[in-house]
């Protein structure tokens, strides 16, 4: 089974109207995006999934364990908007402790950071104090925290915010080579961001999933005349417009 969420209320405060009022959702395995514009509620979805927060009503489950399990955390990865150095430590070092964090050994934990930092092809920067590194460099270093444990489920709010095209690319070649193996939900308000390299589109706005499915249903959303390289830019401006 995959990631599910099944009936999901949520508020950041009870008086206010809920983020998430009955959302339902099932991704499949693979590489997904969750598009949609600023306080869409992609990252309430995130943190819901990353068992920073509960659902007030309804569930959210990976493989059939719920949230609220001491399991599901060791299932799940999450790498929130800002990565935030760590005075004296390293890379290595910084991937090691949330390994730790997760429950790994001392000794597993300083082992499996060089595996993950080559995953995210950081291995020579491995020794560089973490805020010597780029912004860039620091959202890869993310990327191999949440992948030191063997996590089964990867999720990504909005990791490209901040990069110039050159990280970008390099990003999205980082995350594409990882969906063969984790399952990979990433968030964006960018269209440009990987939503023609993914298995799986949501397009999500004001708390409501207006549309989930592959990449090629997605794209028979847009304008017949779009031009060349905007067809998913039409597509979403389709989605977002049809509601």
């Amino acid at each position: 089974m995959t990631l599910v969420f099944e009936e999901c209320r949520y508020a950041y405060r009870p008086w206010r109207r809920p983020v998430l009022d009955g959302m339902s959702l099932v991704l499949p395995e693979g590489f997904t995006i969750l598009l949609g514009p600023n306080g869409a509620g992609k990252s309430t979805m995130l943190k819901l999934a990353a068992a920073v927060g509960a659902p007030q009503r309804g569930t959210v489950s990976f493989r059939g364990v719920d949230s609220k399990k001491k399991e599901y955390r060791r299932l799940i990865s999450w790498m929130p908007q800002h990565i935030t150095p760590v005075a004296g430590l390293t890379a290595r070092e910084y991937v090691a402790y949330v390994g730790w964090l997760k429950g790994m050994s001392k000794a597993d934990a300083w082992d499996r950071a060089v595996q993950a930092l080559e995953r995210v092809e950081l291995q020579q920067r491995m020794d560089v104090k973490t805020h010597q590194l780029s912004g860039g460099q620091m959202r890869r270093v993310g990327v191999a925290a949440a992948l030191v444990h063997d996590a089964g489920l990867l999720l990504l709010d909005e990791p490209t915010a901040g990069m110039d095209p050159r990280q970008r690319r390099v990003f999205r070649d980082v995350v594409r080579s990882l969906s063969g193996e984790v399952q990979v939900v990433m968030s964006t308000h960018d269209i440009a961001d990987l939503a023609e390299e993914a298995d799986t589109v949501t397009v999500v706005n004001d708390g409501r999933i207006l549309k989930s499915s592959s990449v090629d249903e997605f794209m028979k959303a847009a304008s017949p005349d779009s031009a060349p390289g905007r067809i998913a830019e039409s597509a979403y401006s389709a989605v977002l417009g049809a509601y």
